[in-house]
């Protein structure tokens, strides 16, 4: 996620990025293709536009496949910041979802095919669901089970054995409400399924709230397949992640279907529903990048659309992009969100520039491919994505790599004072600059001292070693003391756990 937020002496850090953005927006030309009906095929052309990159097409519509439930086998924990979200009995597999919008009664309709493993015996287990949803008939392998509300914990109350899989469907329907965002910062304070003055629908939901909108194991260390429908009013689209598998529409409204063949946590999860247009381009390695902007917006593109530059400037660092596409979403808020395949933006300046930009491409590595399985090591997203942003801004002449570093270096003192150590932050206080600043300053010390070659070779050894995983610091830690030879756990600990800034340097032993 991109923290727009800061403070004291941060914020001058900021405003530079903000300027920079506006200046190179400044001079572009706004650059949007209408998408084609929704019932044509995904070959069919729509004109030219100015772009560079030639040719406007429509979306392109893949073949769904057979999903692969051994991929998304996790190992599921009670969260240690947010304990009342999430089940560690479950261990979700896939999640179908088959969601109907109607906007003016502002009603969602939905019926959810949950596949899961139980990760221990028990005599019953629980889901996450809004308590705003009302919940119809519910079956555990087709056969009806007993179940109880109790604010947003749906318990099913039937016993499952550890290590066998079962297939939990219901149907609900309602009007979704955000959750209260655990958090301070100034760009949100809901999360989940949000309605516009419009009726259109955007979600957020780091650290949770997915379960505004599906019935969910609402937690990071349980990954998931995801195969979602949307049937949006006509002229609306259906945006979610992974691949588009069905567009089509007729007299009664738009069906879009979205597959997600690798697994996800529910918090990258997005939902977007609204009148959008569709552009795309396509990286040097030949990733097409969808864009998906509402209709009439008036900010050029050509800020977001570095998206596909982008994925090549990081490539050469982390590796190749993990996953089979992408995609970017603008809505109507005004944070941005790493949400796997399909990157959720708002609508301000700032989130719509290209390090923001660089920012969310990257987290589709640290953060995605492989996530935190526990809320208190947020910091693994976004230490390293923070670091990668500095390093995209002075490349891009957007702003220098030593400005940065010193900039946050005299502000780390202030935000352990007001928010905590990176990992053992204020609940109440989620997502503040001390998650951000405090380990790319760790990172960028140990950049340093390894050199760049060392550095990023360990950074992509990291995820190929824990690709579609979530994972701990100590598993990081027992990473890097391992690819360089060096005890370092002292090292990340005074940084990650420390309450005052750690003196300059990187232990040799």
């Amino acid at each position: 996620m991109t923290h727009h937020r800061v403070r004291g002496v941060l914020a001058a850090a900021l405003s530079l990025s903000v300027l920079a953005a506006c200046s190179g927006e400044s001079a572009g030309t706004e650059e949007r293709q209408d998408p084609p009906p929704a019932a044509a095929s995904s070959d069919s052309e729509a004109p030219d536009d100015e772009r560079s990159d030639g040719p406007a097409s429509g979306p392109v519509v893949s073949e769904p496949e057979e999903p692969d439930l051994d991929l998304a086998v996790s190992t599921p924990r009670e969260d240690s910041v947010y304990p009342a979200v999430g089940d560690p009995r479950v261990d979700a597999l896939h999640y179908e979802l088959d969601l109907t919008w109607e906007p003016d009664a502002e009603h969602l309709t939905g019926e959810a095919v949950i596949t899961f493993r139980a990760a221990r015996t028990a005599p019953r287990f629980q889901l996450d669901l809004g308590s705003g949803l009302t919940v119809g008939e519910v079956a555990l392998d087709g056969e009806p089970i007993p179940f109880a509300r109790r604010g947003k914990d749906l318990v099913l109350r039937a016993p499952i054995e550890e290590d066998q899989r079962y297939e939990l469907s219901l149907d609900y329907v309602g009007t979704p409400e955000p959750a209260p965002a655990p958090t301070t910062r100034g760009d949100f304070s809901t999360i989940g399924f949000t309605v516009t003055r419009k009726g259109e629908v955007w979600t957020m939901q780091e650290p949770y709230g997915a379960y505004t909108w599906y019935p969910v194991n609402d937690q990071p260390s349980d990954k998931a397949l995801y195969d979602i429908t949307v049937h949006a009013p006509s002229e609306w689209t259906g945006i979610s992640n992974g691949e588009l598998t069905e567009l089509t529409s007729d007299a009664d409204g738009t069906t879009t279907s979205w597959q997600l063949d690798e697994p996800a946590s529910s918090y990258l999860i997005t939902l977007g529903i609204g009148d959008y247009v569709h552009s795309s381009n396509t990286s040097d390695g030949g990733l097409r990048v969808d864009y998906w902007t509402p209709r009439g917006m008036k900010r050029p593109l050509d800020s977001i659309k570095t998206a596909a530059a982008t994925v090549d400037w990081v490539e050469t660092r982390l590796g190749d992009y993990p996953f089979d596409s992408l995609g970017l979403v603008v809505t109507d808020s005004q944070s941005a969100m790493e949400t796997q395949t399909m990157v959720t933006l708002g609508t301000n300046d700032y989130v719509l520039s290209p390090q923001v930009i660089a920012h969310e491409i990257v987290h589709q590595w640290y953060g995605d491919q492989v996530s935190p399985s526990d809320w208190r090591d947020v910091w693994l997203n976004e230490g390293m994505t923070m670091l990668l942003q500095w390093v995209y801004e002075d490349e891009h002449g957007l702003r220098p790599l030593r400005q940065s570093v010193r900039l946050a270096r005299s502000a780390d003192q202030q935000l352990r004072d007001e928010f905590g150590p990176p990992g053992a932050y204020d609940p109440r206080q989620f997502g503040s600059s001390n998650i951000y600043y405090t380990p790319a300053l760790m990172w960028n010390e140990l950049r340093q001292d390894l050199g760049d070659d060392e550095f990023y070779a360990g950074a992509r050894s990291w995820l190929a070693d824990r690709d579609n995983t979530s994972v701990s610091r100590e598993q990081i830690y027992d990473h890097w003391e391992k690819e360089t030879g060096r005890e370092l756990s002292a090292f990340f600990d005074r940084w990650i756990m420390g309450q005052r800034t750690p003196a300059p340097g990187v232990p040799q032993g």
